[in-house]
């Protein structure tokens, strides 16, 4: 796979796949965990999880300015490593729950969630420039496409395992301090102890408590509110824990690697040298120009997509744990339960790594009978693809309660609820579509980014996905006052939007790429 690529991928794939084993442990698990910890409701759950998740990849702007400025990249990428080590640290500590005093230990929280967002953005676009150099070089400029997509499948071998660890953690706490894990019970057991828990959800809560805890129905509802929330919350802490390892791992590799890398603040000078030398002309100011004005407008398109394909984290999480019967996919280890809605976010990374190698090898049948489509044509195609995937999700949920109605109830019974094959046939889907856009949209930055502005262009990609992100708590607010069914309709509209968009630009996006 490696042979006929820069020596350098194989390290830079590495080092991010140990530093994306412990980000997808906390995005498996953080919407969710802001709610069973502090009690949130979904939106209020969302509104952090979006601003993280968009700080994620806004910091990534500043990330790319301080590396283009100080021309240390490499430097900058270690620090990211390091803030990332630190900021698991503050949130994996476990601290009491209920919590005693909510706007403190909140704060602690989104100062932990910060220093993790800040030493993404110093590594993440960074990363990605160093590995664009490498197909600078006129020996592998035409695998680049390739390159970015055996970069990205590393990525997802990262997250693939980290959602079955971090559920397996929680779980294996829950268990061995005498229950069993509920996706309903932390929802309930806030409610409980706030009085704000409906005569019917009270019924099913006493059946829950009962059914859960191992040594038989608990004497008092409100002492095992507190302690199952309690337990099934250090679990979480303890699963953040295991990002820190993750992180370390990540942090050697890159260390051991490093000087296997290209340095891009090399770039500019070495294009320079070679245009004299070759007495080729230089790019031009109005070329760098239009290089950017077509950056900026797919920058402007993807921010749809991403809308749409990372509600992975909110609304389609919130519907496996309420909605999708979660037994299917529970597993028993003996010493842990692999079982929760958590348990979804790995078929995501699960299908990207084994159909990279199929995306690859179509590509490359077409590109051997001169029928390849050009990145941006494969970029608008995914965005295509995405829209059919919320279809399916609006087909699968048609007819199913409001998601009001169903907190009133206490949640559904496993009788009512629908196949998880619903969710796995939509990551499936969301799967094919993110593999013709987001390593494709990497490599299409790292070739038209002019060569002074690389850290910062990359920068801007994951910019366009902050913006995305941050629009998230939109999804959510339709989740809970619009039929499921039409929430994912507003997504099929997103994604079509962007199809189109792209297409009516794709003649002069293709000129500016060749």
């Amino acid at each position: 796979m490696f042979s006929k690529h820069p020596k350098g991928l194989i390290g830079a794939a590495l080092s991010n796949m140990g530093e994306r084993f412990g980000f997808y442990i906390m995005m498996a698990i953080l919407s969710l965990f802001l709610m069973s910890k502090f009690g949130l409701e979904k939106t209020e759950s969302t509104i952090i999880y979006s601003i993280f998740y968009a700080l994620i990849y806004l910091l990534a702007l500043a990330g790319g300015f301080i590396a283009d400025k100080t021309k240390k990249y490499k430097q900058t990428i270690l620090a990211g490593l390091v803030l990332m080590s630190l900021g698991y640290l503050l949130i994996a500590i476990p601290t009491p729950t209920p919590v005693p005093n909510l706007p403190l230990y909140l704060t602690l929280t989104c100062i932990g969630l910060f220093v993790i967002a800040f030493g993404n953005g110093l590594f993440k676009g960074n990363l990605q420039a160093v590995v664009g150099q490498m197909y600078d070089n006129k020996d592998f400029a035409d695998k680049r496409d390739t390159g970015f997509q055996i970069f990205y499948m590393f990525i997802n071998i990262g997250a693939l395992f980290a959602p079955l660890i971090a559920v397996g953690i929680r779980n294996w706490w829950v268990g061995a301090n005498g229950f069993a894990y509920n996706p309903d019970l932390p929802a309930l057991c806030h409610q409980f102890i706030k009085g704000t828990i409906t005569p019917e959800a009270s019924t099913r809560f006493a059946e829950l408590a009962t059914e859960v805890s191992k040594g038989g129905a608990p004497a008092d509802l409100g002492i095992f509110a507190g302690q199952y929330l309690d337990v099934f919350n250090t679990g979480f802490h303890y699963a953040f824990g295991a990002a820190i390892v993750a992180m370390l791992i990540s942090l050697v590799i890159f260390i051991s690697n490093k000087n296997k890398l290209p340095d891009p603040a090399l770039k500019a000078v070495n294009a320079k040298k070679e245009s004299v030398a070759d007495n080729a002309p230089q790019m031009s100011a109005d070329e760098v120009k239009q290089r950017l004005y077509a950056l900026f407008a797919v920058f402007a398109v993807v921010i749809f997509f991403w809308f749409s394909f990372h509600q992975n984290g909110v609304t389609l999480t919130f519907f496996a744990n309420d909605y999708t019967d979660l037994s299917f996919l529970s597993f028993d280890l003996g010493f842990t339960t692999i079982a929760g809605a958590e348990v979804f976010q790995f078929f995501n990374p699960f299908f990207v790594v084994f159909l990279t190698p199929v995306v690859i090898a179509f590509f490359g049948w077409l590109k051997a009978r001169g029928k390849e489509p050009s990145t941006p044509k494969k970029i608008a195609i995914g965005m295509g693809i995405a829209a059919i995937a919320f279809v399916v999700m609006a087909i699968g949920s048609y007819g199913l309660p409001d998601a009001q109605t169903v907190k009133g109830m206490g949640g559904l019974s496993d009788a009512a609820r629908v196949t998880p094959f619903l969710l796995i046939g939509t990551y499936l889907i969301l799967t094919i579509a993110e593999l013709f856009i987001s390593p494709l949209g990497l490599s299409f930055v790292s070739k038209v980014a002019p060569p002074q502005y690389q850290g910062i262009m990359q920068g801007c990609w994951l910019g366009a996905t902050a913006l995305g992100n941050q629009l998230l708590i939109l999804g959510t607010i339709f989740y809970e006052n619009i039929p499921i069914w039409a929430t994912w309709c507003v997504f099929v509209a997103a994604c079509l939007i962007s199809m189109f968009t792209m297409l009516g630009m794709l003649k002069w996006l293709e000129r500016i790429a060749k």
